[in-house]
């Protein structure tokens, strides 16, 4: 991570704090943590969501097979630009990871090997969240994976815990790496691995809402049971 990397970071999160959700880039030993599990060597396509100011991507891009494909969304146009500047062998779309599945194209749809994460999920609406994760299990391929990351200094909150139960909804199976405490703020990330496909992309965003209303309901009642008397 380069010092102007890093006053590109503040300064978005000056503009938009919640969308950046953070005060300062990925380490690359977060990076590195997070891609250990994707197999690079028979990796097809690889999405990454939110890539900031690159700190991931380049940490993928020296992984990145010959014949293996990468596409990077990321909502921000100011990074989206940099990025694409900074790597022009790659591709980026400017869009939400909401709509992957109208970026990949159609043969694409349920064959995407790993999808790395860099998104604020704490700060998004639920039903954003809903719409995210239902794309997530639609186009990832049975056994591809899904890596996101968490602070440490917020495990036990509500929407950290909202997450957990989410994920665990979602995948067949999910398992977290080591904490790494050369990141700021300390993280650690999960590694989800995908099951059968859904039967319908409608269905899965059905599930996932209802699943987020239950998340809403259950963290009232934390936060009530947390609230004095």
């Amino acid at each position: 991570m380069t010092l102007k990397d890093s006053r590109a970071f503040l300064a978005e999160f000056g503009r938009s704090p919640r969308a950046i959700g953070a005060i300062a880039p990925s380490s690359r030993y977060l990076a590195e943590a997070m891609i250990q599990p994707v197999d690079f060597k028979t990796a097809g396509l690889i999405v990454e969501f939110g890539p900031g100011t690159g700190v991931m991507t380049d940490a993928i891009r020296r992984k990145l097979s010959p014949q293996a494909r990468y596409i990077g969304v990321e909502l921000n146009p100011r990074f989206c630009a940099a990025l694409s500047s900074r790597f022009p062998g790659l591709v980026f779309v400017n869009r939400g990871a909401e709509d992957i599945e109208a970026i990949l194209d159609p043969g694409d749809v349920g064959a995407v090997d790993a999808i790395i994460c860099g998104l604020p999920w704490a700060s998004l609406p639920v039903s954003l969240q809903a719409a995210i994760m239902a794309a997530i299990v639609r186009v990832l391929r049975p056994g591809g994976i899904f890596v996101t990351f968490a602070y440490l200094q917020g495990v036990m909150l509500p929407a950290a815990q909202s997450l957990r139960r989410r994920l665990k909804t979602g995948f067949a199976r999910v398992e977290t790496t080591k904490i790494i405490w050369r990141n700021l703020p300390p993280a650690f990330a999960y590694v989800c691995y995908a099951g059968d496909k859904p039967s319908g992309y409608k269905s899965e965003v059905e599930r996932q809402m209802a699943l987020g209303e239950k998340i809403m309901h259950d963290d009232r009642d934390i936060l009530r049971a947390l609230s004095p008397l």
